[in-house]
């Protein structure tokens, strides 16, 4: 690819552990750069996302809606009183919740004594009026997971192979999974750049893949415009969709710890997908991405 900002934007980032990046531009890879060739690595939080695209599908399939109750799917919520009663889909899907903290991080996950990670989110309080404040959570994609798969009887990745990766093309993906065995629906699914790419263009190509209609065109755009908004002081930071950070700039991204990216870009038709670790620099990569590489398009 023909573009200075390239030269700069590795400048900039020289010293951050990027291990691969892809741009695609009006359907075409047009720059390439792979440490691994081609191995999957973990996308941490861009699950959420894909999380998010099976959320839709279900939907379509007319499994559920938004205003479902969650307590209609998971009888460990309906067993409870007070305000978990009240969170629905939605909710699940925008991050508000209502718990009083976050739940399943990486951090609590490593040292949980509990296994059934369904019970125990339910049993946390709930102290804000679901719809209402942000939060940025672990157990609301865990949860469309489970009903994802109580609903089904398909786990979160079997009932994406036919609905999503066979049509794009992309094998079966490891993933993280409870003690109980559910797909943990916030994290953990594991791809590589190119594969990451093709779930970035499906989004700026309205679901369309290969003259099929793989999501509806009407999802992705909810999922891409602001539905709550973070209470975090970052000009980039535009709100939060269904399970997708939007940006101040009319971008829109799915995004995972550790600098691991899928950007989408429609005003420049263009998509790019970084895997890094980057533990304290993501928002770096970022920055960069956007001044030398969006930006020069």
């Amino acid at each position: 690819m023909e573009h200075t900002g390239l030269d700069e934007f590795w400048n900039e980032v020289r010293d951050i552990d990027i291990k691969a990046m892809q741009i695609v531009y009006d359907g075409n890879e047009v720059y390439l750069y792979d440490r691994y060739n081609g191995q999957r690595q973990n996308q941490y939080s861009i699950t959420k996302s894909i999380t998010s695209a099976a959320a839709g599908l279900a939907m379509q399939e007319r499994i559920f809606t938004l205003d479902d109750p969650v307590d209609w799917y998971i009888r460990e919520a309906k067993e409870k009183r007070g305000m978990i009663r009240d969170i629905k889909i939605r909710h699940l899907l925008n991050m508000t919740q209502g718990f009083e903290r976050p739940l399943l991080m990486g951090s609590e996950r490593k040292r949980l004594c509990e296994k059934d990670w369904v019970s125990y989110v339910c049993s946390c309080p709930v102290v804000h009026q679901p719809g209402t404040v942000f939060q940025y959570n672990n157990a609301g994609p865990y949860l469309l997971g489970v009903i994802i798969q109580r609903a089904t009887g398909k786990d979160l990745i079997d009932y994406l192979m036919p609905r999503l990766f066979e049509p794009l093309e992309i094998a079966r993906p490891c993933a993280e999974k409870c003690p109980m065995g559910y797909v943990f629906g916030a994290g953990g699914i594991k791809l590589n750049i190119r594969e990451l790419g093709r779930f970035g263009q499906l989004y700026l190509q309205k679901g369309m893949w290969k003259k099929r209609q793989i999501i509806s065109g009407k999802w992705i755009e909810q999922s891409a415009s602001v539905k709550s908004y973070p209470a975090i002081d970052d000009s980039r930071c535009g709100g939060y969709g269904y399970l997708f950070w939007i940006n101040s700039d009319g971008s829109y991204m799915a995004k995972g710890k550790g600098g691991q990216f899928c950007i989408i870009v429609p005003e420049k038709k263009t998509v790019v997908s970084i895997n890094s670790n980057a533990e304290e620099a993501s928002d770096r990569i970022y920055d960069a991405v956007k001044s030398r590489i969006i930006s020069q398009l």
